[in-house]
């Protein structure tokens, strides 16, 4: 299984990484020391498991778990129990407390490995909003904010209700990110929420925000769209 450790703190990456690396069923992809690098691997690379502190700069590591439309599965770390009932709402494996006492882990891997065999989907999902990396932040977007998303290259520009964002991801992430029931691309450089469109004219489709151009690629999900049965 392929895991993060997400935690700020140097030490305890340390911890964790030296009890983790003689278990060979497990490895490590990347320790992350805040939630943008996490975010980063979490749209580059394969993750079953993620080891997430909560008390992280940025933002915290239970808003930062809101904000994954597909979460891996987690395992809580902190140095406070204080966070326990909100972990387990959020559906995580098992929430450990610092210093962390290897049984205590162990019996926390087996709970993942049970979860791993059972897990047809994820089971956490929210769709009201998620997270974008702009410069050196993760900015806050709702989705019933956004009026277009431009490709560009590695980014995607956002045009939002008040402002324009130019987010540090690619296409194929955003789209991957996005609640395939309100957004559809529509070609390599453009996706648009479902509830703008007003018309499909040709080789265009007309949104309440702008007119863009149907890629040859993307015609038949329009016209499945258009055409539901």
């Amino acid at each position: 299984m392929n895991y993060l450790i997400v935690d700020d703190e140097p030490q305890a990456r340390k911890l964790l990484q030296a009890y983790m690396e003689n278990l060979s069923t497990f490895h490590l992809v990347r320790e992350c020391e805040n939630v943008m690098e996490a975010f980063e691997a979490l749209h580059s690379e394969k993750i079953d498991m993620m080891f997430l502190d909560i008390k992280m700069p940025i933002i915290s590591g239970t808003d930062f778990l809101r904000s994954l439309k597909n979460p891996p599965l987690v395992i809580f770390t902190t140095a406070y129990n204080k966070y326990a009932i909100e972990g387990y709402e959020l559906n995580v494996v098992d929430y450990l407390l610092k210093p962390i006492a290897l049984p205590r882990l162990l019996l926390a891997l087996e709970k993942v490995q049970d979860r791993f065999r059972q897990r047809p989907v994820p089971t956490v999902q929210f769709s009201s909003y998620f997270f974008v990396k702009v410069g050196l932040k993760l900015l806050k977007v709702n989705f019933e904010e956004i009026l277009l998303i431009e490709g560009m290259q590695n980014y995607c520009k956002l045009h939002l209700k008040d402002k324009v964002l130019v987010a540090g991801t690619t296409m194929k992430a955003m789209a991957e990110t996005l609640p395939s029931a309100s957004f559809i691309r529509v070609h390599r450089s453009y996706i648009v929420p479902v509830i703008t469109i007003k018309a499909i004219n040709g080789n265009t489709i007309e949104t309440s925000y702008k007119e863009v151009p149907i890629g040859v690629n993307y015609r038949s999900a329009i016209l499945k769209y258009a055409n539901p049965k």
